[in-house]
């Protein structure tokens, strides 16, 4: 009997995240700190009001986020030109650790996408951006449904 396509998918998701906090651990960051360091390389400079939303963390919690990552050398805050209220988070670089801990799951990543023809990997590439978005969109729906 053949796994049940939902179940793959689940198996995927779970491989993924675990992936994810191992490689922030191994890398000296905790998973918050992982991710914030992410949205910061994926989207460019953000405002602490910005990336609180992106994270879904409290201003408070973002403000320690933001603290330890500025003391670990991720980050900088610099004032926002367009209104000296607020600050703007730019990333340094990523760690050093992160890019040795990356290589593994690089390889072996670029490997089974090698193995995909130019057709299946724009599939699968079309896939990943149409399913960002819907978990984005998905996301935004239960945070508004618990705000209220």
């Amino acid at each position: 009997m053949s796994t049940p396509p939902t179940e793959v998918f689940r198996r995927y998701l779970s491989a993924m995240v675990l992936n994810s906090l191992t490689t922030a651990e191994a890398a000296g960051l905790n998973a918050t700190d992982y991710y914030a360091l992410n949205l910061l390389d994926l989207a460019g400079p953000l405002t602490s009001g910005e990336l609180a939303a992106r994270t879904g963390l409290t201003t408070g919690a973002t403000t320690r986020l933001i603290d330890r990552l500025e003391k670990g050398g991720h980050v900088r805050r610099v004032p926002d030109p367009a209104d000296r209220r607020k600050v703007i988070v730019e990333a340094t670089g990523q760690p050093e650790s992160l890019d040795k801990v990356l290589t593994g799951t690089r390889r072996r990543i670029g490997e089974l996408l090698g193995s995909y023809s130019e057709e299946e990997l724009a599939t699968l590439f079309d896939y990943f951006g149409r399913a960002a978005t819907a978990y984005r969109e998905a996301t935004d729906e239960l945070a508004r449904a618990r705000q209220g």
